[in-house]
């Protein structure tokens, strides 16, 4: 009976201790973001105990009230929660080490004022000011240590998932596009290996010709991952090769799938409609639904109280600004899930009779038909927030694709394949796509952002859903896509 072969990077020592993803659910995170958020969580529990210490030093670890274990947990969550939803943890273009400073002490100063409002809410976590504000400075000092030396890594050795794309036609063309456009900074294209039957792309590629085995070139320049984009697969695909990759430990996937966990976003324009069916995600189940109408309540019944104040203050600016004429609430028919209508709730930032020839239009830069008090909450999207109601009658979620108008609707799925899949989910007062792309004011925008709401129907969840929560809160401080 012959033995199999011992695979070639065990064989050669070349083998690999870890991924360079770890998998969340369906979600494929990179592992070193992961590791870094690991640390910098034991960095907070230790500026916690450091602060505590230093606060009662001479006087006894129990002079403070309560134990001081719960405590530091709960710091170490709120400033980690803020370091999320302010971008800490995604690759980004190399920024100097005082923009880095700016973003950690501004997340760690969010962090340490929704923190504090917790001891209003539940008295028994109070925690002295001493004790919070040398948290505070020990966490920058720690945290910024942290990612001097993180960077100092990834200076002397690239840490970002290195990927040898099979094709150098049109399909690989979509990589450089998207390299181009900022798009997978996360990645390191080590090179294009050309393959039977690509078509022109219209690009340049750094070409590679592999001598010998495929697997002997991957093991030499540290490749994790092999991204299938040849034109034609059908016309020489190294099988043998790529058996002995995967069977190697190196990843071997599609285009598709590599466009979905790079960029967020299920590509239109290279969807084989069996990719929809054959791929993971896309369930649907009766606890699934559950649990997130009961993720919607719970966020609903924990933020009303805090949006209430703000939304009595826009109340009044907008009968102020329009002298009681036109009403404060603007409601709009809008397509919900599996296609319903439903009337959608909106502070007024529009001038009166906005649309007096029955004409829906999209919003443009600049529009004259906007308010100054308008102006000012769709940049921080307060003319959003009578949506709660539609959230709480069950209309909405909190998180899902943007409801549009009945008209653009059917304008857009007559141009956009599979466009009424979004309404496989309800619509959302905040979504993947409003977080990743800019606002939609045409038919080519809509097909942009559809591919995010597409990525969003196949993998949503809970876990999902808060991700995108605390990415919203960046998107609202900075009025980043608002129009």
């Amino acid at each position: 009976m012959d033995e199999r072969q011992e695979p070639e990077l065990i064989r050669t020592g070349k083998v690999r201790f870890f991924s360079h993803a770890t998998r969340f659910f369906q979600y494929h995170l990179p592992t070193e973001y992961v590791l870094l958020g690991v640390i910098e969580f034991v960095a907070l529990n230790i500026s916690f105990s450091l602060g505590y210490f230093l606060r009662f030093h001479g006087s006894g670890w129990g002079v403070a009230q309560g134990d001081y274990v719960p405590g530091a947990l709960l710091y170490s969550l709120f400033m980690q929660l803020s370091l999320i939803a302010f971008g800490a943890y995604q690759r980004k273009s190399r920024q100097p080490i005082e923009m880095v400073a700016l973003r950690v002490a501004g997340s760690l100063s969010v962090g340490m004022v929704a923190h504090s409002l917790t001891f209003y809410m539940f008295p028994p976590l109070f925690m002295g000011r001493g004790i919070i504000g040398l948290s505070f400075i020990i966490s920058f000092v720690l945290i910024m240590a942290v990612r001097m030396v993180y960077q100092q890594i990834d200076d002397n050795r690239d840490l970002r998932l290195r990927v040898l794309v099979l094709g150098a036609g049109k399909n690989a063309s979509l990589i450089r596009h998207a390299q181009a456009e900022g798009m997978l900074d996360s990645v390191y294209i080590a090179g294009f290996v050309p393959m039977l039957g690509d078509g022109e792309g219209g690009v340049e590629f750094d070409l590679v010709t592999p001598q010998g085995r495929l697997i002997n070139y991957v093991a030499d320049n540290h490749i994790d991952q092999i991204v299938l984009a040849a034109d034609e697969r059908r016309k020489g695909l190294p099988v043998q090769d790529l058996l002995d990759c995967k069977m190697s430990g190196i990843e071997v996937i599609d285009l598709s799938t590599f466009f979905e966990r790079e960029t967020g976003q299920i590509r239109l324009d290279i969807l084989q409609p069996s990719w929809l069916f054959l791929s993971e995600g896309f369930g649907v189940s009766a606890f699934r639904l559950v649990k997130k109408r009961l993720f919607d309540l719970v966020i609903v019944l924990l933020l009303l109280p805090l949006v209430t104040p703000i939304m009595l203050l826009s109340a009044l600016a907008i009968l102020l600004e329009n002298k009681g004429k036109g009403g404060i609430l603007y409601r709009q028919i809008r397509v919900g899930k599996n296609g319903r209508l439903f009337e959608i709730l909106k502070f007024r930032s529009m001038v009166i009779d906005a649309e007096e020839d029955g004409m829906a239009r999209w919003a443009s830069t600049n529009d004259e038909r906007i308010t100054r008090v308008g102006s000012f909450m769709r940049k921080y999207r307060l003319d959003e927030l009578p949506q709660f109601f539609n959230i709480f009658k069950g209309e909405m979620s909190f998180v899902g694709p943007r409801p549009e108008r009945p008209e653009f609707v059917n304008e857009l799925a007559e141009n956009i394949p599979y466009y009424n899949e979004r309404h496989r989910v309800k619509p959302g007062l905040t979504g993947w796509a409003q977080i990743r792309y800019p606002y939609g004011a045409s038919i080519e925008d809509g097909k942009r952002k559809f591919q995010y709401d597409l990525y969003y129907v196949k993998n949503y969840s809970n876990f999902f859903d808060a991700f995108v929560l605390l990415q919203t809160a960046d998107a609202v401080l900075f009025g980043k896509g608002a129009r």
